[in-house]
């Protein structure tokens, strides 16, 4: 008998396998299999197994179509940030929102937490500690036997004549390619680019300076002079964690003469904006998106305090970095507000779109439609960064630059990572409304795959001659009345 509150993963995983089963998920394989020089063609392969790639996988096993495999760079364990760069202490977001559950309560992290530490440890909770939030994605990707290859480099993805998609990729064992006939693009943050560095950046070397979502070792800080540059969420983050290193001083230089304070987006969340943001007008997006990234994210509150607390934590506003020189010392930061000695600077500067850097997807990006081809603002509103945004279509599916015939194929690759941002709201682009996002991915992949198979499809309805009955259910009324008596005889 299954325990209506499960108290160990056991019974939770008997619990959810019990919902699975009176739901009748994942439902029955249907996408008709293919072979490709003697190697099983995937239906989806899925670029990334993080957070969007395996709610993704999740999403499309749930619907029938299980012949599906991501491939990560990352060993086993350490898919996204959460463990490797992601400095925060916990999540920023709610303990209480479903997440990746897909409409399973005992799929949700609460349900997870409680299993192990009781429901008291997790009204206690007050937000989700990181590393914990990682041990619950690698319980999901096992519970629900998602195939990933780890240590797996995807080198490039090429579209062929016959539809399929080849990717070529590097893992321990050597190359290899795989053909998928649908490709998911569930890169995260640098979904379609890499961390941001501005240029000034590069004026010195680069042992005096890293990206905040670098592989930084936070120990080689203690008794240094830090800069960060950045005024968001991962600059706190990172300052917190120099300081909490032993960094002799920290100093925070922002653009702005405040913290940003509001974050616009919240103002229009919920479900309507997740179901309905696709549909408004290109300008409406548009006037969205540059208005939210000119304001900024303000960074949580408790990640503000993990600095400020520190007597030798220091925020300079209207600070941005005029020149950065490497001098005896180590280097100078110059602002108008002066001039600043430090040994070692940490760039929060967010992540861009530039497709340069991702020769992997060129084959795809190179033919996609972007939203500065598709849309031209009001030249107030212009915005090189969203101008660089893919234009996607309802299903997060790439769109062609043109019409032609040999270009439909592009539309059969998904941008299901943060670039999708301008298209689609924020409806992947975090924990609060990822199920609503894969969700959409997936129904969409879903009627692609059933469209392209429809020659075989009405070839198996014209051919389905299993009858439901066998002929001896009724008696035909007008049957003649001399027939009716010798039939019952």
């Amino acid at each position: 008998m299954t325990r209506l509150n499960p108290q160990t993963l056991e019974e939770l995983e008997e619990r959810l396998a019990e919902d699975l089963l009176w739901l009748n998920r994942p439902a029955s394989s249907w996408v008709k299999p293919r072979e490709h020089q003697g190697q099983k063609v995937l239906d989806v392969a899925v670029i990334g197994a993080g957070l969007c790639g395996l709610i993704a996988m999740a999403a499309l096993k749930g619907l029938g179509i299980e012949n599906v495999c991501a491939f990560d760079r990352a060993p086993a364990g350490q898919e996204g940030p959460w463990i490797t760069y992601a400095r925060m202490e916990t999540l920023r977001t709610s303990k209480d929102l479903p997440g990746l559950a897909l409409g399973l309560p005992a799929l949700t992290f609460r349900a997870w937490y409680e299993a192990q530490f009781g429901r008291q440890a997790f009204e206690a909770m007050s937000l989700i500690p990181t590393a914990q939030w990682m041990d619950y994605l690698i319980w999901y990707r096992q519970v629900l036997e998602l195939d990933v290859v780890n240590e797996a480099s995807v080198q490039g993805i090429t579209p062929r004549a016959d539809g399929l998609f080849e990717i070529a990729y590097t893992d321990p064992q050597g190359d290899h390619v795989k053909y998928a006939r649908r490709v998911i693009i569930a890169t995260g943050l640098d979904g379609l680019g890499e961390p941001f560095l501005p240029a000034v950046a590069h004026r010195v070397p680069e042992k005096y300076r890293a990206h905040g979502a670098a592989m930084i070792d936070m120990a080689t800080l203690k008794g240094k002079s830090v800069a960060v540059i950045g005024s968001g969420s991962s600059a706190m983050d990172n300052a917190a964690a120099a300081l909490e290193a032993g960094a002799a001083r920290v100093d925070v230089f922002a653009r702005q003469n405040s913290l940003a304070k509001v974050d616009r987006l919240a103002g229009i969340s919920g479900m309507g904006t997740r179901y309905g943001y696709f549909d408004l007008p290109d300008a409406d997006k548009w006037l969205i998106m540059h208005e939210a990234s000119k304001v900024g994210t303000p960074p949580p509150k408790h990640s503000v305090l993990r600095v400020s607390k520190w007597p030798n934590a220091h925020f300079h506003l209207s600070s941005p970095i005029d020149d950065i020189v490497e001098t005896a010392a180590g280097v100078e930061i110059t602002t108008p507000k002066g001039r600043y000695g430090v040994d070692f600077i940490i760039f929060a500067t967010g992540f861009g779109i530039d497709y340069a850097k991702r020769p992997e997807f060129e084959a795809i990006t190179s033919n996609a439609l972007l939203w500065g081809e598709a849309y031209t603002p009001p030249e107030a509103l212009g915005n090189a960064g969203l101008a660089a945004s893919p234009y996607l279509g309802a299903a997060f599916q790439f769109m062609p630059k043109s019409d032609a015939e040999q270009d439909r194929w592009i539309s059969h690759a998904y941008c299901f990572s943060f670039p999708s941002l301008l298209s689609h709201g924020k409806i992947n682009s975090g924990i609060p409304s990822i199920n609503e996002g894969a969700t959409t991915l997936s129904n969409g992949i879903a009627r692609s795959l059933f469209v392209e198979d429809r020659e075989q499809l009405l070839a198996q309805f014209h051919s389905y001659d299993k009858s439901e009955l066998t002929g001896d259910e009724w008696t035909d009324a007008d049957e003649p009345a001399s027939e009716h008596r010798r039939a019952t005889k």
